[in-house]
Order: C-alpha cells, then structure tokens, then sequence
C-alpha cells in the first residue's frame, strides 16, 4: 500500500508498509541484522544508493525502519520518509543537510526546547545566521525575510503554549523567498494536520510522541518530496549517523497501527479535561485549540481535523504555580508529573516562565509579551492521555 493510496487514514495507519513477507507470510517481523548477503552488483559507497539498491547495511537502510517509513509516508500523504534515532536528530539532520555557512534560518521563537537551543547556541558556531520569529505575526515574519534565508521552521501546534502557525500563509511567504519551508507536527500528529497539503516542505515527527504513542520509543521523521528526501538521506543518515534502531521501527510501527483511534480517543479527553479546567475557580487560564476562547480557535478549525490531547493552563502566578507542582508530584493518583508527552498514559509538568526565559527561549519585547499572553508567569503543559476523562478530572481537582 503507497503514500498515494486512495484508503481512508484508519486503513493506511494499519496496513500502509506492512506487506506480508514473501517467504514467510509474516507482517510482523523484525529485522536486526546489521548486514545483509549481497547478490547483486553494488557499490560500497553510500553515494552509490539508489532505489534499486539491495539493502547492504543496517545504517544505510533495514526491511523494518523502511517498512515504517512506507507508513509514515502513506499517512503524511508524501512521496519519502526518512527515520532518525529521535525527533531531535531529525531536526537537526534538516538544518545540517540544507543550510551552510552563510544562508539564514527564520525559526518559530518558540519551539521544543532542544530546537530552540540548537538554532540558537550552536548553528551560529557554523555560520548560519538565526532570526526567531513569532509565527503567529506574518508581517514580522515577512519582515524578517533575508536574501540568503535558505529555510524557515515552524511548529503547530507550539510547544508548549499550543500556539498555532497558519501553514498555508508561511508556506506562501517562504515560497515568495525561495525558501524551504519545515514544520514540526508533533503536537497535531498526522490525524489532526497534514502539512505537506499546506505547501510544507519537510513534515517533522518526535515518533517518541503520538505516533508510537507508548512512552516505550525513542524516534524521528522527516517526510517531504522524494526529491527532497533522497538529497537528506546521505549526509543525514549515513554521515551524521544518527538512525532509528529496527526495534523501535517496530514498536513504533505498532503504535501507528492505532494512531487514529488514540487521537479520537485523546481529543475527547483533552476537551473534557479542558472544559473542566476553564470552570475551576483556581485555573485562571486555558489553551487548548478545541475550545472557542483560543485566540486562534478559527484557524484550528480550518488546519486541524482533530484538535488533539495537548492542552496548557495556568493557576496565577509563579508561587501559586509552584506550589501545585509539589501537591501533583505528591497527590497525583492517576496523572504523572513528568515530561515527555503524547502517551497513553496522562502526563503533566510546570513550566515557569523565568526558567524558560534563562535555559531555552531568551525572548525579549515583544517576543516575551506574545509568549507570556499565553503562558503568564508559568503554565502547565498537560498530555491528555486515553483513561476515563472522569478520573482525570478527580486527579486534577484534587491537587487544585
């Protein structure tokens, strides 16, 4: 089954990438092997691979990260996908792949801490110059636009305020430029926002995330244009190195299996729990794209098919923040007070905002204003998982 098959998602998440073998009959095999008997002609440079080339070594390509990489494609609805060890070494394989010394990135100023760092602290040690932009201001990003700007990196939704990106309209600006546009779409998984359909260039996924959908998988993706891809695959993979273990192709490949059950499942939950929040007396804020009062709810609608199970909201200020923190790491029952996100299971963590202002962000004016808009003096960053949206709502009310 191909990434241009006609079925609908449900379909593809199950069997897009999982023919039988043809030996065996097996759909569920793993391949560890680290080599491969070679029986036809082939070079011994990874600059000889092409699409006929028999899979020779295990960093160069495996049966079960390909057949992982087939899915992914057939649920982005793109040509290529390419799987890394993490979300982060997927990233990373973008900006090193595609911008050199010189040419200028415009990146979301606020984006998954690891991004925001490496844009920030060590892509300027190369000489590429770095613009952080609000996403959500198309004038300033269109006035951040450079004669050298190679590429521009979004999130949708932000991590962590849930902020949105109208990808239609970045897509268009960077297009004007000349530009690759990618965007991390971690937070909406492909059940809630295709952004190749949005003139994305490159579609990245923590596979760690919604996809695997377990807490038991490190991964990445970048699915995009075969031509795009086939430029990333050397450098990327083979050079950098940093590739995704058959095993955890395996595992995640299972997660996806049910991806768009769990995002129906997750989203239903993530309302309850949102709505809930937004009437306690002691929650004075919250995010979440399925409820009216985002800033951005209409283009939710239009982008988002699923409004997905990521929601944030505050409880005043830093102190009042604080001491909530302490009460779920002790009282929570069902929840986790820990990071990571798009699990099963429900996860909660505080952010406050000095603390992100110092290690990650760094934002000042306007930039800080946009941000803490959303996030205020601190906010908790809430992964609504798959238990009864009941239980949920009694853990949460029991540490407020």
């Amino acid at each position: 089954m191909t990434s241009n098959n006609t079925s609908g998602l449900s379909t593809l998440a199950i069997h897009a990438g999982d023919e039988p073998d043809p030996i065996t009959g097996s759909v569920a095999d793993i391949v560890m092997s680290s080599t491969y008997v070679v029986k036809q002609k082939a070079g011994f440079s990874a600059h000889d691979l092409g699409e006929e080339t028999p899979f020779i070594y295990t960093r160069w390509g495996n049966p079960t990260v390909d057949a992982l990489e087939r899915k992914l494609s057939a649920l982005e609805g793109t040509q290529a996908t390419l799987c890394f060890g993490s979300g982060m070494a997927a990233t990373a394989a973008v900006f090193l792949s595609f911008l050199s010394a010189g040419d200028h990135l415009i990146i979301s100023d606020v984006s998954y801490a690891g991004v925001a760092e490496l844009a920030r602290d060590t892509l300027p040690r190369f000489g590429i110059e770095i613009s952080l932009v609000d996403m959500s201001d198309l004038e300033a990003l269109a006035a951040a636009i450079r004669p050298n700007t190679k590429l521009i990196h979004t999130e949708t939704p932000v991590n962590p305020l849930v902020r949105l990106t109208d990808l239609a309209a970045v897509s268009a600006i960077a297009k004007s430029a000349g530009a690759l546009h990618s965007c991390d779409s971690t937070f909406a998984s492909p059940v809630a926002t295709r952004p190749a359909q949005h003139g994305v260039d490159f579609v990245i996924h923590s596979l760690t995330k919604y996809i695997g959908g377990h807490g038991d998988a490190l991964g990445g993706s970048v699915s995009g244009r075969a031509e795009l891809i086939s430029r990333l695959k050397v450098e990327a993979t083979v050079h950098f190195g940093g590739i995704l273990s058959p095993f955890n192709a395996w595992l995640i490949a299972r997660g996806a299996g049910t991806l768009p059950l769990r995002m129906r499942a997750h989203a239903e939950n993530a309302l309850a729990v949102a709505t809930f929040l937004e009437s306690h007396p002691r929650v004075t804020r919250v995010i979440y794209p399925g409820l009216a009062s985002h800033p951005q709810h209409e283009l939710a609608k239009r982008q988002m098919k699923n409004f997905s199970g990521m929601v944030a909201f505050q409880v005043g200020g830093t102190a009042q923040g604080e001491a909530v923190s302490e009460r779920m790491m002790s009282d929570f029952e069902v929840i986790h007070y820990a990071v990571s996100l798009g699990h099963h299971r429900s996860l909660c963590f505080w952010m406050a905002t000095q603390e992100m202002m110092q290690s990650s962000f760094k934002l000042q004016g306007r930039q800080l204003e946009s941000y803490r808009a959303f996030a205020g003096d601190g906010m908790f960053r809430l992964s609504v998982g798959l238990e009864d949206a009941d239980d949920l709502i009694r853990d949460l009310d029991r540490v407020l």
